[in-house]
């Protein structure tokens, strides 16, 4: 009996033994800080590259001196590699267009870019609608009959000919900003108010019913270089504005050639 109770208390005592030594395995808090690190910095160097590329093409094609601001030109390139991605625009596709309304009416806001060749093609003026605002455009609309210029991202399509003569449709991209863009009839069209002796007369450009209308002398020019899916990107002030094709890093993922870790080709999604 006594040799039974010592077997069955050194059971006991071993059990407490393990049971006193066993401590779970500590949850690997460091290797899911240092990944999450690592995301982050491969993330924050991608958008770096992407800034330093923005950077290189806007020098290239003499921006600058131009009068188009960095911040404003890189805001149109992360819109147009976003396209891209989405399919709204063909791979081509090299014409990047912006028309900055944070500029006076009086100042050669619209810019058509190579960015191919990184080339300047043209830097012009371009009306605002004259629901905007006098000679800057201050308040924008996506309402019909608001005579109001719309902010956003668009994507030329067909020319025809209408009550403003040779004309080229646009496409608006951003929901609530400029998608009725179509139901409004806003067009790149030649408007004879878009020019010098308007601004000696009246110390601004005349204004557009919302579209952005170019000078005759070089109508022909924008409607023949944007038509058939290009992308024109109409920048403001205005605090409300967002759109889902300002993502930084899948722009950089398109223009680098690599996936959101900046580690793998994205020739397929290209």
């Amino acid at each position: 009996m006594k040799k039974t109770f010592g077997w069955a208390a050194g059971i006991l005592l071993g059990i407490g033994v393990i049971a006193t030594s066993f401590k779970p395995a500590p949850i690997a808090k460091a290797d899911t800080l240092a990944t999450a690190t690592t995301v982050a910095t491969d993330a924050n160097s991608l958008s770096a590259r992407f800034g330093q590329f923005a950077s290189n093409v806007y020098q290239g094609a003499a921006l600058e001196q131009s009068g188009l601001s960095l911040a404003v030109f890189e805001k149109a390139l992360t819109g147009f590699y976003n396209l891209k991605l989405a399919h709204k625009l063909p791979q081509k596709s090299q014409v990047l267009t912006v028309v900055d309304f944070t500029l006076p009416s009086r100042a050669k806001r619209m810019w058509i870019i190579d960015l191919a060749n990184k080339a300047l093609l043209l830097n012009t003026w371009v009306a605002h609608g004259q629901g905007s605002g006098d000679d800057v455009a201050t308040k924008f609309s996506n309402t019909e009959e608001s005579h109001q210029s719309s902010l956003g991202f668009y994507v030329t399509d067909d020319i025809y000919f209408g009550k403003h003569g040779r004309s080229l449709r646009l496409d608006g991209m951003d929901a609530g900003f400029n998608n009725l863009a179509r139901q409004r009839a806003i067009v790149i069209h030649a408007a004879d108010y878009v020019c010098q002796n308007t601004i000696n007369q009246l110390g601004r450009l005349g204004r557009s019913f919302g579209c952005p209308a170019v000078s005759p002398l070089v109508a022909n020019q924008v409607i023949n270089t944007l038509k058939g899916r290009n992308m024109l990107f109409i920048n403001g002030n205005d605090n409300r504005y967002n759109s889902r094709y300002l993502n930084t890093e899948l722009a950089a993922s398109a223009a680098l050639g690599t996936d959101t870790a900046g580690k793998q080709p994205l020739t397929a999604a290209l």
